[in-house]
This record gives C-alpha cells, sequence and structure tokens, in this order.
C-alpha cells in the first residue's frame, strides 16, 4: 500500500470515528493504522495545534472532512519525519477530492501555519 493510500485509508477510519459510526472490529494494520492510531493517542495536542492556526473557525464547527485531514497533516507533522511539502501537498489533495471547493487553501493555510510552528526552520512550499 503506498503512503498515499494510507492516508486515504486513514482519512476513512477517523471521519467514520468521528462521525460515531461503528467501525470495522478488524484493526487496520501498516501505516493507515499507525496513522489513525496516532491521530487518535494525541488528539488533545493535535486540535489544539489546528485551533491555533484556523484563524476564525472552532475545530468542530469545521466540515468533519477537513477537520479529520487537518489532524493527519498534523500528526505527520508532529510525529513523523515525513517532510513538510509531502505532508502538505498530500493533505492538499485529499480535501480537493473528498471535500468542498475551498477545503484545499484552507487545509494548505492552516498546516502551513502549523508546520511553522512544529518544524522549526522548514518552510512549506504554498500550494
Amino acid at each position: 500500500m503506498s503512503k498515499q493510500d494510507a492516508r486515504e485509508q486513514a482519512l476513512g477510519i477517523l471521519y467514520a470515528a468521528d462521525a460515531g459510526a461503528v467501525v470495522d472490529p478488524v484493526e487496520p494494520t501498516g501505516r493507515a493504522g499507525r496513522l489513525a492510531a496516532g491521530v487518535q493517542t494525541h488528539l488533545e495536542e493535535i486540535d489544539a495545534v489546528i485551533n491555533a492556526h484556523a484563524t476564525g473557525w472552532r475545530i468542530m464547527r469545521m466540515p468533519a472532512v477537513d477537520r479529520t485531514i487537518l489532524r493527519i497533516g498534523v500528526y505527520e507533522l508532529k510525529y513523523t519525519d515525513t517532510p513538510v511539502g509531502v505532508v502538505v501537498s498530500e493533505a492538499v489533495e485529499l480535501a480537493k477530492r473528498y471535500s468542498t471547493g475551498n477545503s484545499g487553501r484552507f487545509v494548505n493555510g492552516v498546516l502551513a501555519g502549523a508546520a511553522v510552528d512544529v518544524r522549526e526552520g522548514e518552510t512549506p512550499t504554498p500550494q
């Protein structure tokens, strides 16, 4: 499974959990499982980062898909060594594919701000 496919699978898992859906009891494995578990483990810290950079938006008022994509992105920024540009680019692509017409720009802006704080010295390339 590619890293992109793993992010997409983690998005589905976390979105379903956020919506309160009953999730298949089979635990996801590999990268998707690590992403989903990592987001759930560090949810409060991740949401604090998102809240700090989502000017004018409270996290629970965001579209659920955007919120979930941002959570995955912030998790990758804080807890993995995935390059900032890759994290932001992949998150923007997920937002464009699965959310609203403005979601790509929104996700880009929030993650770009978060990256500056989370990864000192690494500035993302604008999408």
